[in-house]
């Protein structure tokens, strides 16, 4: 008898086995201050509560999604009257659970779904240091690995050393790459990288574009500048804008979201890191306070590490 019953299967239970590694110091975290916070209580009062409001926010979970955690918890409590302390790890996960679900992007966004668009353009942004690089070249293996013709366009011209590693990454991934030289204009390395991509009839085309910081109004207007010039080439282009966040910056990740989605229309969100941090609780706030699909998470420095984030998997690996 098979060990698994198909190969699915087993990619499946791997990435599960990574998820569960990579959330570990989340889940001690997150679970060693819940049990400190119920030891020798027997029901949640209002003083649990306030204690576990606390917990949660030291979590990096968020204050507003904090707040809808706990408002619902005091709405069950009031209406059941007693609620044990030994039932409180269930309740949570179920929040948070539901508080996920809302913004889960379906089981259509995974690598080896069908494409609405051909060529299916997606740009990438995101401050410096996030991981941004290193996530475009896992993303390009992941859609060749499901059997999809990939290019990159080098369009982050102003750090002097992207293009280089960019051009790492294209040949770990094994795909092609389109570049220009240091300081020139990106968009329209954009350009062309969309006009190669319809000439070699590519499946994915991924904009790597500069990350410089968050705060700087000049990266807001050439993000803008790009995707105008991009829907030039190819109507509709982009038609993925992923923000890149590192899980271990914890509430600043939160902050970069709201100067990014304050200025880009971004379509779905990417945390990285999440293997090397106790604030995975990031994802829960990120999840819920801006009501943007999370769609891919890093759990780890391989280039197979990249995860479609699952809901359901994401909480039992941090609770049970």
């Amino acid at each position: 008898m098979a060990l698994f019953n198909s190969k699915k299967e087993s990619t499946t239970l791997q990435s599960q086995g990574a998820l569960e590694s990579g959330l570990e110091k989340t889940k001690t975290s997150l679970l060693g201050k819940l049990n400190r916070l119920v030891r020798g209580k027997d029901m949640v009062d209002e003083a649990v509560l306030d204690e576990l409001e606390e917990v949660l926010v030291t979590s990096d979970v968020g204050v507003q999604t904090t707040i809808d955690i706990i408002r619902s918890l005091e709405q069950r409590v009031a209406r059941d009257k007693y609620v044990s302390t030994s039932e409180l790890n269930d309740l949570i996960r179920s929040e948070i659970s539901n508080l996920l679900l809302a913004q889960e992007a379906d089981g259509s966004e995974g690598f080896d779904a069908p494409l609405d668009n051909r060529p299916h353009v997606v740009m990438i942004v995101g401050v410096n240091g996030v991981g941004k690089t290193t996530t475009i070249g896992k993303i390009a293996y992941r859609y060749k690995e499901a059997g999809k013709s990939v290019l990159l366009g080098a369009a982050d011209t102003f750090r002097a050393a992207a293009t280089e590693q960019l051009q790492i990454w294209a040949e770990r991934a094994g795909v092609p790459i389109v570049k220009q030289g240091h300081g020139a204009d990106p968009a329209a390395v954009a350009f062309d990288t969309l006009a190669s991509a319809k000439s070699r009839d590519i499946d994915v085309v991924l904009i790597d574009t500069a990350g410089r910081l968050h705060t700087k109004g000049g990266l807001m207007d050439e993000l803008s500048k790009i995707k105008r010039v991009m829907d030039r080439q190819i109507s509709g282009a982009p038609h993925e804008v992923l923000l890149i966040l590192d899980a271990s910056t914890g509430q600043n990740a939160i902050r970069q979201a709201e100067e990014f989605t304050r200025s880009v229309d971004v379509t779905g969100l990417v945390l990285t890191k999440l293997d090397g941090t106790a604030k995975g609780g990031i994802v829960i706030g990120i999840s819920n306070e801006f009501q943007i699909p999370l769609k891919y998470i890093g759990v780890g420095e391989a280039i197979t590490d990249l995860q479609v984030f699952d809901r359901k998997r994401f909480v039992d690996a941090l609770f049970c």
